[in-house]
């Protein structure tokens, strides 16, 4: 199935990635650029932009702030999510508490899921 991806996403994308939050400044800069796989940071995916995403391994990775517990924030992300996996991608989150309660278990998950 061809994806159309939603062009009017694209100034949004490019400024979500100059304003990352500090969270996504560590995994991109610490652990995802040094990765032979390449990953590509805010990119636009149909109607949505996912945090990071692998072309090589279909994979997507989020990271989710305080925001992301409200009930109708979780329900927009399990929509999404079923979205993008009807697509064929894996969808790996992670919350911001877990991602600094343990940085090398999520690098770790994230390595389990690449073809490398």
């Amino acid at each position: 199935m061809a994806i159309t991806n939603n062009p009017n996403l694209t100034p949004r994308a490019r400024e979500l990635r100059k304003n990352m939050t500090k969270e996504e400044r560590h995994l991109w800069y610490d652990f995802l650029v040094q990765l032979p796989c390449q990953f590509h940071r805010q990119f636009v995916i149909g109607n949505y932009i996912v945090d990071f995403y692998c072309p090589t391994a279909k994979l997507i990775v989020e990271l989710d702030g305080a925001q992301h517990y409200e009930e109708e924030a979780a329900a927009y992300d399990r929509e999404r999510d079923e979205y993008l996996q009807n697509l064929g991608y894996t969808v790996l989150r992670y919350t911001n508490i877990e991602f600094h309660r343990n940085f090398r278990g999520v690098c770790e998950d994230i390595l389990n899921h690449l073809p490398i």
